[in-house]
């Protein structure tokens, strides 16, 4: 792992070329979980790709693409063990993906549906945060119940630079270093919240730094080098889970894309800075040290890219195909008990619906 110095020190295992500039961490050294990195990376590529097709289209509602982010949700994600909980934001597609959250799920969930946070996969995951910032106190909570069973699990929250600006953060931050509750904080650094550039948001030099005043450890790590963002993360991770404490990490990365389907970046930054990113992305990044080794070639990048979109295709089209839930569902899973006025207006609802049918 290199620490490359610059305006700022930062974990980085490739290059923008994909050539090393440091030691491999070891389970990289293994071609086999650097392929399964890859086939991830490009999977939650292909499912963005569809979603944004389907928003275009009507079918889909709004969406928050992780185009150019995949590496920080997938590298975060296969770091952790299968019973640490997974806290996302709405970015975190690969991350999701890669625990064991079906493609339907998430179509399901960017359209309207509750049912997509019914996971089949990771069910004491948390489902997405669209609030800016407000589950970092969550994410505490659930550390601290795991500290005080006595169990070697950690809490893994992942928020944008943007979130970092609330209060809910620094207070989270604040209780996790008092509690010393093994959770690690990820932020998802793109550069930009919505509209506003990560230079109006923070004088701060890094946002990593802000873990100082919380007295837990921070650091930086390149978010387009998957294999850094792992590393990384397996550390702060194992530290957690033997009593050490939490620990902020900042992955650097840029948003290629609108903040969100309902967004227009061109009204607030220029073509030109969007192309200058392009090459660092992660994708090509770990395709080019898999073709030098001799792991990947032609073939098998078609033969992936068609899998992927056949995945896509037919979850996609398994979403289309699904009831709309019963109107009576917006009043079963409020309450234990359903108070009268709102069975009375249950029962209003159905008649209603009935009617129009």
């Amino acid at each position: 792992m290199a620490s490359v110095q610059g305006h700022n020190s930062i974990n980085r295992v490739l290059d923008i070329d994909g050539k090393l500039v440091g030691t491999m961490p070891e389970f990289a050294r293994n071609p086999d979980e650097l392929l399964k990195l890859y086939r991830a990376l490009v999977l939650t590529r292909t499912f963005d790709t569809k979603a944004v097709a389907l928003q275009r289209t009507g079918r889909l509602g709004t969406y928050a693409s992780s185009l150019g982010q995949e590496a920080v949700s997938v590298g975060a994600a296969a770091a952790m063990q299968p019973d640490d909980v997974f806290l996302p934001s709405f970015r975190e597609h690969g991350g999701q993906l890669w625990r064991g959250v079906t493609l339907k799920e998430l179509f399901l969930y960017w359209g309207g549906d509750e049912r997509g946070n019914d996971f089949a996969g990771p069910r004491g995951d948390f489902p997405n945060c669209v609030p800016v910032g407000s589950h970092p106190p969550h994410a505490v909570g659930v550390a601290l119940a795991f500290r005080l069973r006595g169990e070697p699990r950690a809490s893994v929250c992942v928020i944008g630079d943007g979130a970092t600006s609330k209060g809910d953060f620094a207070e989270a931050l604040n209780m996790a270093g008092v509690w010393q509750v093994p959770a690690v904080f990820l932020i998802n650094s793109n550069a930009w919240a919505i509209s506003v550039p990560r230079a109006k948001q923070s004088a701060a030099k890094t946002l990593a730094q802000k873990a100082v005043a919380a007295g837990i450890p921070g650091e930086q790590v390149d978010g387009n080098d998957v294999i850094a963002v792992r590393a990384v993360m397996e550390r702060a991770l194992a530290q957690a889970r033997q009593g050490h404490g939490p620990s902020l990490i900042e992955a650097v990365t840029y948003r290629l894309c609108d903040h969100t389907t309902s967004d227009d970046a061109s009204r607030y930054r220029d073509d030109a800075e969007v192309s200058r990113h392009w090459p660092a992305e992660p994708l090509v990044r770990l395709r080019n040290l898999l073709t030098a080794a001799g792991h990947w070639d032609k073939d098998k990048e078609e033969a992936l890219l068609h899998k992927c979109s056949n995945a896509v295709e037919q979850a996609a089209q398994e979403y289309l195909a699904t009831p709309p839930q019963p109107v009576a569902a917006n009043f079963d899973y409020t309450y234990a008990e359903t108070p009268a006025e709102l069975a009375e207006q249950r029962e209003t609802a159905i008649a209603l619906a009935q009617g129009a049918a």
